[in-house]
C-alpha cells in the first residue's frame, strides 16, 4: 500500500443491516507516514489534548530540551548528547533544527493545524531559515 492515501469526507453514520445488526461508518483517511501507515481523522477534526503528543510534538519538546542542554553546558556536543540519550546523532540534528522554525510552524503542530503528512525529516530538513519563507513554503501565508 506504499504511496496510497485515502480520503474520504462525511460524517459518522450508523447502518441497520437486514440481520437486525448495526453497521458504523466512520470516515477516515489513510496516509503514509514514517514509513507506516496512519489512520488520520477528517479534515477539520482536532485530536483532544489530553491524548498523548503527536511524534512531531514530541520532536520539538525534545528539540527544545537538548537545546537547553547543550546552551547550559551540561553537554559540549551534539554527540556527547546523542550518546547520553541513547538516540542517532542524526535525530538530536533534526530535533534541534526544529528549534529554528518561525512561531507560526510551531503553533501550527501544537495545534495540529500542519498537514499530517508532514514528517520531522520534512521540517527538519532543507526549511529556509528565514521565518517568512518558512511560512511560504509550509502552506502558512
Amino acid at each position: 500500500m506504499s504511496g496510497v492515501s485515502i480520503h474520504q469526507a462525511g460524517t459518522p453514520q450508523v447502518i441497520a443491516v437486514s440481520d437486525g445488526s448495526h453497521m458504523v461508518r466512520i470516515p477516515v483517511a489513510i496516509h503514509r507516514r514514517g514509513g507506516r501507515k496512519a489512520i488520520m481523522p477528517s479534515e477539520g477534526e482536532v485530536r483532544p489534548w489530553h491524548r498523548e503528543p503527536t511524534p512531531l510534538q514530541r520532536a520539538l519538546v525534545r528539540g527544545q530540551d537538548w537545546l537547553a542542554l547543550l546552551e547550559a553546558g551540561e553537554v559540549a556536543s551534539i554527540t556527547e548528547l546523542a550518546e547520553r540519550e541513547g538516540v542517532q546523532r542524526a535525530t538530536v540534528s533534526r530535533c534541534l533544527n526544529l528549534t529554528t522554525l518561525a512561531p507560526a510552524l510551531v503553533a501550527a503542530i501544537l495545534d495540529e493545524t500542519l498537514s499530517a503528512k508532514l514528517t520531522l525529516m520534512d521540517l527538519a530538513t532543507s526549511t529556509p531559515l528565514v521565518w517568512k519563507e518558512q511560512r511560504v513554503c509550509f502552506g502558512l501565508e
